[in-house]
């Protein structure tokens, strides 16, 4: 198997583990029987980081099985590979070659060098957000919860949904109780962007930050500025979009702050949180189908998130500004881009288009919805979201199982699944046809 290979088992098994957790009875409330196919759909949402819930999670399981979906959490968000290593740091053992290979393949990586220190260096990060978020809320949630022991698990429970991109929701309101209020918003907002932005970011970041030398000045590469760019830009673009859209519409009776921060939350959320201030189904088509768009474009490469990936995004558009302006190469930030990395983004575009649109002709003809439901539905899965319009709960054994497909494929990546594909030892062609030109356009 190829290194592509062999971590896609490794989510396999991760969601087949999940499925078994999530079975047991302590898991679950008394009297409650969850069928299989919906254990199956949870699991499958919470190790892809989704969200998606064909069933009323906070109805159906136990405190124990929280605690347990919130292991599950840590367990797709920062990857299989990356949780391994870490407990095999725990135990001090040797970090072997072939390890150090995954865990190069599962964190969109070039190099082995340096690999475990990135890796206990991303870890301490993500794990230090989560403890300070937690207690942030926590502490906030005290006077909107009957004891300060529940107020603090919620805290810990919606840090880690919003650092891991998670979005499952146990209160049946998401955070709907919170739309006016701007603080839970904001400290949201930025464990989205901390878990969604991408891990290299966070790292160069910190060290922007706090390992300047004097000798050698500190350079972003182009990877984070692209990045951050694209992310910053979608983020807040998609906001003003949002909210100019519905200015006269579902934003008409509310003030401008509610409307402004409102519309920044969903586009947020949109990179593949999932938790939501407003009701997504008041909202008007259009509006629907551009938050869609952003559901589809996704998170950052190296994250939490899932969909076609921003930087995928960016250098398609990159592509096609070069193509009107009839150059050979693609620049940004003072380099060149390499045409390998073109063709990926352009053949990752193409898969996931068509992916997500056969997906949407089948559930059009299995399920009684309509058809924005279903492209909602769809671009929230692949995203790995979990915005829905209601159509979750309502899927049948068909759309549970192309759901749980589209979930798959968003989290662990359009890449890596094309990948898998390929041969171990895929043969050179040694012969070169000749060539000749057809009409295009």
């Amino acid at each position: 198997m190829t290194p592509v290979q062999i971590i896609i088992a490794y989510y396999f098994f991760a969601v087949t583990i999940s499925t078994i957790l999530l079975s047991l009875p302590f898991t679950q409330k008394p009297g409650v029987h969850v069928p299989f196919l919906d254990t199956l759909f949870i699991a499958a949402s919470s190790v892809s980081v989704t969200g998606l819930a064909t069933i009323d999670v906070g109805d159906s399981y136990s405190t124990a099985g929280i605690w347990v979906l919130m292991g599950i959490f840590q367990l797709g968000g920062l990857g299989v590979m990356m949780l391994s290593t870490f407990f095999y740091l725990i135990l001090r053992r040797k970090i072997g070659l072939k390890q150090r290979q995954l865990i190069m393949t599962d964190t969109n990586q070039y190099t082995m060098s340096g690999m475990v220190r990135m890796l206990r260096e991303i870890l301490l990060l993500i794990f230090g957000i989560e403890i300070i978020g937690a207690v942030i809320l926590g502490l906030y949630f005290i006077p909107f919860y009957p004891t300060v022991g529940e107020a603090m698990f919620q805290g810990i429970y919606n840090s880690v949904s919003l650092v891991t991109n998670a979005g499952v929701d146990i209160t049946g309101t998401s955070l709907m109780p919170f739309v006016n209020d701007y603080f839970v918003q904001f400290i949201a907002i930025l464990l989205i962007v901390a878990g969604g932005i991408g891990f290299p970011v966070l790292l160069e970041t910190r060290r922007f930050l706090f390992e300047k030398n004097t000798l050698y000045p500190f350079r972003f590469s182009l990877f984070v500025k692209v990045t951050t760019l694209t992310y910053l830009v979608l983020l807040i673009g998609g906001g003003l979009l949002i909210w100019g859209m519905e200015f006269n519409h579902f934003f008409k009776s509310a003030s401008l702050d509610e409307g402004f921060f409102n519309s920044m939350f969903l586009s947020a959320t949109s990179r593949s949180a999932g938790l939501q201030t407003i009701d997504s189904g008041a909202l008007t088509i259009p509006t629907l189908l551009v938050v869609s768009f952003l559901m589809f474009i996704g998170a950052s490469p190296s994250s939490v998130g899932g969909g076609i990936r921003t930087t995928t995004f960016a250098v398609t558009i990159l592509f096609l500004y070069s193509v009107i302006r009839g150059r050979n190469h693609i620049y940004i930030f003072g380099r060149e881009l390499h045409q390998e990395d073109v063709r990926k983004s352009l053949a990752v575009i193409i898969f996931a288009s068509i992916l997500c649109l056969t997906s949407i002709i089948i559930l059009a003809q299995t399920e009684n919805a309509t058809l924005i439901e279903i492209i909602f539905e769809v671009f929230s899965a692949f995203g790995t979201c979990g915005l829905s319009l209601g159509l979750t709960p309502n899927l049948s054994v068909a759309g549970k199982i192309i759901i749980i497909i589209l979930m798959f494929i968003g989290r662990v990546g359009i890449m890596y699944s094309m990948l898998s594909l390929r041969k171990k030892s895929e043969p050179k062609n040694a012969i070169r046809l000749p060539k000749e030109k057809i009409i295009t356009g």
